[in-house]
């Protein structure tokens, strides 16, 4: 449980777009982290308490629903599988970039119709086959981040041969820990907070697990911890041992530091990581997707041809409906190989804060109906309730406005917000069909 959730989270995002972030902040990214991952322990701790007292498949969309209604229940259950399925077909775009530039002769679009059917039929097998596969992702994931911190400390030291302690000069220098102020550290917040989204999915998965309660409960304390390590080691080494200036967007930090201390091929090592970690990212995300359709399907909220399982206990149908996209995004490469990957990115760029704002929500409503015992009894709980839930609340409101005022993400919670809009408007018109109904077949 704990290496899905670890294997959901940690993808190109940490490796490639962290370098947007450090253009924007400094060193001061450090702080961006932090507060992003604080946000996103928040998050999680709250979802944990929830998943621990009321295990469903369908996780945060059952705790909407009980908490504050069908609609909620639908919006986020639906929202959540629009961004993973999208998601997916962004990973299957990028590890097709990189497959495509190991095998130029081979053409994108080839590479991604090949990822999405291997992860097809591997989402088809049994939940233990497919615990087994992601936990091989994600442990060589983990292993690649130990062995940066390892490598990156020791030429800190300047244990490395041919190496000089660099000491604390590229923190303190170049216009200092924060060069751009805080207005730059809040700036990367907004470009690294969405690394933090497929954490979600360990709370899906306890679902399926021996013993639910005791597995989310674990998995979420450790992820969390260990995403918040692997996330605020990896940029202090970064911004340590190179100056913040010499880091572009678009460019792997991991790369640049790696060739600086002279690992040989370095370039070509991360490009082997990050692909790993967008097959990995695709293959959680995938299940994570099949799962909440199927729960959508149990609770009427989807079409109920979507419950059949196979003998093994997997939602087949369920799965086949959230690849579609991914096997569309196959023509999408063909004709716009160059630009659909932001494209994609755009469309759910701010569903990810939507989904949490109602799991903060959530939250904050099933546990006020708690008794006190009830309460004491929870195998994980949500710190300094209800103070830190509202607090996180006021805080992805702050990041949606700051997303609103900033040009490179205001596309992003536009096309977000339109789609966050759309589903709710279903939901608005399903809950009044419902009570118009309901009101008819009462008696007069």
């Amino acid at each position: 449980m704990t290496m899905l959730g670890l294997g959901g989270v940690i993808g190109a995002g940490l490796f490639v777009g962290s370098g947007a972030g450090i253009s924007v902040a400094g060193p001061g990214i450090v702080l961006s982290y932090a507060i992003a991952g604080g946000l996103a322990m928040l998050v999680m701790r709250m979802l944990g308490e929830m998943s621990a007292a009321m295990p469903a498949s369908g996780a945060f969309s059952v705790h909407a629903e009980r908490a504050l209604g069908r609609w909620a229940g639908f919006s986020v259950g639906w929202l959540y599988w629009f961004l993973l399925v999208v998601v997916l077909a962004v990973e299957a775009t990028g590890a097709a970039g990189i497959a495509h530039g190991w095998a130029p002769q081979v053409p994108q679009w080839a590479w991604v119709l090949l990822f999405m059917v291997v992860f097809t039929a591997a989402n088809l097998v049994a939940v233990s086959n497919f615990g087994e596969f992601e936990f091989w992702f994600a442990a060589l994931k983990v292993s690649a981040i130990v062995l940066f911190l390892i490598l990156g400390l020791l030429a800190i030291f300047g244990v490395l041969p041919d190496t000089e302690a660099v000491g604390l000069s590229h923190l303190t220098g170049e216009g200092g820990f924060v060069p751009k102020g805080w207005g730059g550290v809040v700036s990367g917040v907004l470009a690294v907070v969405f690394a933090f989204g497929g954490l979600e999915v360990v709370t899906i998965a306890a679902a399926e697990s021996d013993d639910p309660a005791r597995a989310v409960g674990r998995a979420v304390r450790s992820a969390v911890w260990r995403i918040l390590f692997f996330y605020i080691g990896s940029m202090l080494v970064i911004v340590t041992v190179l100056p913040w200036t010499d880091m572009s967007p678009g460019k792997s930090p991991y790369v640049a530091v790696l060739d600086h201390i002279g690992v040989p091929a370095a370039g070509q090592i991360m490009n082997i990581v990050v692909f790993v970690a967008l097959l990995s990212a695709l293959n959680a995300n995938l299940y994570g997707s099949s799962r909440m359709i199927f729960s959508l399907a149990e609770r009427g909220e989807a079409p109920r041809a979507l419950l059949r399982v196979t003998a093994g206990g997997v939602p087949r149908r369920a799965v086949f409906a959230s690849v579609a996209f991914g096997f569309a995004s196959v023509v999408l490469n063909l004709r716009w190989p160059d630009s659909i990957f932001q494209y994609l990115l755009n469309a759910v760029g701010a569903v990810l804060l939507f989904v949490w704002a109602l799991i903060a929500a959530s939250q904050l409503r099933l546990r006020r109906r708690m008794d006190p015992a009830a309460v004491s009894a929870l195998p994980l709980r949500m710190w300094g309730f209800p103070w830190l839930t509202r607090g996180a609340l006021i805080a992805m409101a702050a990041v949606l406005v700051l997303m609103l005022t900033d040009d490179a993400a205001r596309p992003q919670l536009l096309w977000s917000a339109g789609a966050t809009a759309a589903v709710l408007a279903v939901a608005g018109v399903r809950e009044w069909l419902a009570r118009r109904a309901a009101g008819e077949q009462s008696p007069t």
